[in-house]
């Protein structure tokens, strides 16, 4: 049995966001004839609820569609097909405030702002402040970061990555979002920087109740921090479910071979590698049935099929593979 994108199960987290079918295609222009090209398909049939308080975090190889899906959530494109729900409450109108901390704050805080002018982005942009009142609420959020007061007149070159990334994490915060989207938040940060930026979006997130979607190519990173885990493949979600179910007992084989790419200490590389074709299909044309059928070591009569995203067996993940079923 199904349920609605917006259903909550007893024992759950309340749903705030619920995609249903949601697809993006891009338009590809026209060839020398006129005629037009065949559209790239960036997310086709994506299925999934956001739930209040939790990390969601969503994996998968370049190109399966994580950026379109981050890009969807913070409205800066619309489903070509498919419903966005956002869940109607007594506080707000509906709880639709998304924002988002890029890979590289170097190149995401504008290096002609001061930082407070920074912090306050959103807050300009969606006209929900006084002017007179901007400067106080950039220094009681950079405070919550770990910036000091008297920097906020500082520009952005005049800081290291790290607390670049922490301005970047104010200017999230300062229009108390409902979602804050995590794009690859400490990839390019040392590797002492790295464990400090996570252990304060984790206390941020419990502080404030915070609704993460952590977009990671670093299984680690997704371990640490995901309470749920959705795994992306040509713009579909081929598995979902808790991070100890699918990082720890993955049942697609897409996700068990994305794991066991993973370098791991004591494994030879001959040993650790993918063994199926590793290169991903064009979304121009999309596949028929499976869309990993091709590259699948364990495809048999069934995979020319399309696959629908069923509960797994002994309530584990959802996984789109009728081996499962």
């Amino acid at each position: 049995m199904t349920r609605s994108a917006l259903q909550t199960l007893p024992g759950e987290s309340p749903t705030i966001l619920g995609l249903q079918d949601v697809r993006v295609h891009y338009p590809m222009g026209k060839d020398w004839l006129g005629r037009p090209k065949a559209p790239a398909h960036a997310l086709n049939g994506i299925d999934l609820q956001v739930r209040a308080g939790e990390t969601l975090g969503v994996v998968g190889e370049s190109g399966c569609g994580k950026s379109t899906l981050a890009q969807l959530l913070m409205g800066l494109i619309k489903p070509t097909s498919g419903r966005l729900d956002w869940v109607y409450n007594s506080d707000k109108e509906r709880s639709s405030n998304v924002q988002i901390v890029f890979q590289d704050p170097q190149s995401s805080l504008d290096p002609r702002l001061p930082v407070w002018k920074i912090i306050t982005e959103p807050l300009f942009v969606q006209r929900s402040a006084p002017h007179h009142e901007m400067r106080g609420i950039a220094a009681k959020v950079a405070a919550q970061v770990g910036i000091r007061t008297e920097y906020l007149d500082r520009f952005p070159h005049q800081f290291s990555g790290g607390q670049r990334q922490r301005i970047a994490i104010a200017r999230a915060l300062s229009s108390n979002p409902d979602i804050i989207v995590l794009d690859e938040p400490t990839s390019a940060l040392d590797i002492s920087v790295q464990a400090q930026i996570l252990n304060l979006l984790a206390e941020l997130q419990r502080s404030r109740d915070l609704t993460y979607i952590l977009i990671s190519h670093n299984v680690s990173v997704v371990r640490h921090m995901a309470d749920r885990v959705a795994v992306m493949y040509l713009g579909q979600i081929v598995e979902l479910g808790t991070a100890t179910e699918v990082l720890e007992r993955p049942r697609h084989p897409y996700t068990q071979l994305l794991l066991e790419a993973v370098p791991r200490l004591g494994v030879s590389v001959d040993e650790g590698q993918v063994s199926a074709p590793t290169e991903l299909p064009g979304n121009r044309t999309l596949p028929t049935g499976c869309y990993f059928r091709d590259r699948c070591p364990k495809a048999t009569q069934g995979c020319e099929k399309p696959q629908a995203l069923l509960p797994a067996k002994d309530g584990g993940a959802s996984v789109r593979c009728h081996l499962e079923s």
